[in-house]
């Protein structure tokens, strides 16, 4: 391969697609290391565009943050980030987040993207951290490239890749409450063309709720194929299974926390776990016509699925502790095919990206539930719980739908270089959609939408000098709103713009980054629950969000390294038919904030490491349905990190998550699914290379 096209295929595939990595003299060509903070966000542009040249705010987690914080589930990764709150995870079910205060669709989780491609419609698990290479995450509107989406931004998770040099990495941890997980990273060269990678984990364990336990693992191999100097072929597997109780939480009884300790499991253990499956497959093609011209396209076919039964409260009586459940039955399904093709360029000083993409996703629910009764009240004593009584067994169907969701889209963007100091973003999309929802409970009466929706995007970046980056952006975004209402009604799609200004710093040596961020967004036709019946949604009406963000990241005194975030998060109701205007949205701090210092030591001439953090969220509205006075109260968490590598081959860690042993609660959906935070958790860690 020549020098110059080697160059060119190997900065264009690091960044426009990073998992093909073709070698790592090819990668490194891109930038320098740097550990606590990244050049340029694939996903921000899908082009190699420097972080400094962007008009939005953008935070790269790093492999290296990732793992000197000691982070093995994805939720954790996130607190590192400003503006992100944690939303309720659906019985522990799945990851749910909100960005700048906005979550996604609500049956699904949150927004997210894999390589570029969405993993957030369907039923997918909680994400498993083992072959995570970062996490980008993008603030404001992304619809002008993505689509459908959240106006306060998404996240893009880069996955590990192969490599044409051999490394092998065996680990082995053991955590609080009997957890233990095994993983492999295996990489390496097959041919002088191909490479190839596997990275594998299982973890069991039980949990700091009373009578719990859950098994995961995940396996993902992948592929890289270079075909010629110009061509490159990948293809990426990942399987994923969950077993895993469906838990709903604790009790705020009448509105008050802590009458009942956070171990407290108040479903049926003879339920059995609920179980997720999710396969997903992953194929790219990266072509050059030349040093300036590229063609870069993919397929991406994900199945899920979500079965099982669970008890769940759904009444504290007048007594103040016995608690009605109800008995539910789930058996989710769904499938996603999607693809794009993009054609990327240079024309003077236009940096231009033209594509296409689609998806189809089918998805099939059935949830059949017993509700309690005066009669035969389903029930148990929050304070003294007896498990195991006589469970319903006659269950009728509550959800018996298949919904069908088409979209096709054309986009453009231009990047431009107007001066010296100054650069331009224009980017627009056109998108056509198509929605049919069949209710089984109902005659198999279908429902059907369509709809087209354009969505802009501009921006400006002016640089005064090689350190400073003053910017300023504003977008349209939407979201269709999957389902059907109470009346077997379809809701229209939600839409919102957004407006961001800000400014970005980088330190003289190059060696610290920081981007200071204010922004307003406000959306409508926001599905919300229906208080007449929680099973179903409606359209709240009109929402928004307003802040202020700050995110540091870098080496601040010789191998010391920082990363800071702190978000001012003022996400409320601006108008509604149910839900009290001004009322602030769930689960959404006004302040919040997290700090990680990491120390890199030698002892005994061998690397080591010591640090800590600290996390601080602020207080919240408890419920998902109405704006009430139920409050989650502010939390301040604290981490302690260390590691010691006795050889070049062994690295041990020992970390222990929230040291103090501090209660605390998440998030929550209402008053009766209370998630608890964990309690103090210790981490040992062993890395082999072989």
């Amino acid at each position: 391969m020549s020098a110059v096209r080697s160059s060119r295929l190997g900065v264009c595939l690091a960044a426009v697609y990073p998992f093909m990595a073709l070698a790592d003299d090819v990668v490194e060509i891109t930038a320098a290391r740097q550990p606590y903070r990244s050049l340029s966000a694939a996903g921000a542009t899908k082009t190699d565009t420097d972080l400094r040249d962007l008009p939005q705010s953008a935070r790269v987690l790093t492999s290296d943050v990732l793992r000197d914080a000691g982070v093995s589930r994805f939720a954790d990764a996130l607190e590192l980030g400003s503006g992100i709150s944690r939303q309720s995870n659906f019985g522990g079910v799945w990851d749910s987040y909100a960005v700048r205060g906005f979550t996604g669709d609500p049956n699904y989780g949150s927004d997210l993207l894999v390589n570029g491609f969405s993993s957030s419609r369907g039923y997918n698990g909680l994400r498993d951290s083992a072959n995570i290479g970062s996490i980008e995450i993008l603030k404001g509107p992304a619809a002008a490239l993505y689509g459908r989406g959240e106006p306060g931004g998404i996240i893009n998770i880069t996955t590990r890749k192969p490599l044409f040099h051999p490394s092998y990495m065996l680990e082995q941890s053991f955590a609080s409450h009997h957890t233990y997980r095994s993983a492999v990273d295996l990489t390496g060269p097959l041919s002088e063309g191909v490479a190839y990678r596997l990275n594998a984990a299982h973890e069991k364990g039980d949990s700091f709720r009373d009578t719990l336990s859950s098994r995961r693992h995940m396996v993902s191999p992948s592929i890289i194929w270079r075909l010629s100097d110009s061509t490159t072929l990948s293809y990426e597997l990942e399987a994923f299974e969950q077993q895993a109780y469906f838990d709903r939480g604790v009790v705020a009884v009448k509105g008050v926390l802590g009458l009942i300790p956070n171990s407290r499991f108040l479903g049926e253990r003879a339920d059995g776990p609920m179980t997720v499956k999710s396969t997903g497959h992953q194929f790219f093609v990266q072509h050059d016509f030349n040093d300036v011209w590229s063609l870069q396209s993919g397929l991406s076919y994900r199945s899920s699925s979500m079965m099982g039964f669970s008890t769940e409260a759904s009444a504290l009586q007048s007594d103040g502790h016995t608690l009605w459940r109800q008995r539910r039955y789930r058996d989710f399904s769904a499938q996603d095919l999607s693809g794009r093709m993009e054609l990327v360029g240079k024309l003077g000083a236009h940096h231009v990206l033209v594509g296409v993409d689609g998806y189809r996703f089918v998805d099939d629910r059935l949830q059949l539930r017993k509700s309690p009764n005066a009669a035969a009240p389903y029930a148990i004593d929050i304070y003294t719980p007896a498990y195991g009584g006589a469970q319903p067994t006659v269950l009728g169907p509550s959800i018996n739908t298949s919904e069908q969701q088409w979209q096709t889209a054309f986009y453009a963007q231009d990047q431009i270089d107007l001066a010296a100091q100054w650069k331009a973003l224009v980017g627009v999309r056109r998108d056509a959609y198509r929605q049919t929802v069949t209710n089984y409970n109902r005659s198999a009466l279908q429902n059907r939408q369509t709809l087209d929706a354009t969505s802009p995007r501009v921006g400006i970046v002016y640089q005064p000098d090689r350190q400073v980056s003053l910017y300023a952006s504003a977008g349209k975004s939407f979201r269709p709103n999957s389902g059907i209402g109470i009346n077997n009604e379809s809701f229209p799609a939600e839409s919102s713009h957004s407006y961001e200004t800000g400014v970005k710093f980088d330190t003289a040596d190059g060696k610290v980054s920081s981007t200071l961020a204010v922004y307003s967004i406000k959306k409508k036709n926001v599905l919300t629950l229906n208080p007449v019946d929680t099973n179903f949604s409606l359209a709240a009406g009109e929402v928004g969000s307003k802040g202020v963000e700050l995110d540091v990241a870098g080496e601040i005194a010789r191998k010391l390294q920082l990363s800071l975030s702190y978000a001012y998060t003022d996400a409320k109701v601006l108008r509604d038919n149910a839900l009290a205007v001004g009322g602030r949205l769930a689960n959404v701090p006004k302040q919040s904030a997290n700090l990680l210092l990491v120390q890199e030591l030698s002892l005994g001439g061998e690397r080591a490491s010591l640090g800590g953090g600290v996390n601080y969220v602020g207080e919240r509205n408890g419920d998902v349905a109405v704006s009430s006075t139920f409050k989650l109260p502010a939390y301040t968490t604290a981490r302690l990190v260390s590691s010691y590598s006795p050889t070049k081959k062994v690295r041990l860690s020992l970390d222990v998550d929230n040291l103090f042993n501090k209660v605390y609660y998440p998030s929550s959906y209402q008053q009766t699914w209370v998630a608890p935070g964990e309690d103090r958790r210790l981490t040992l860690k062993v890395e082999y290379k072989l």
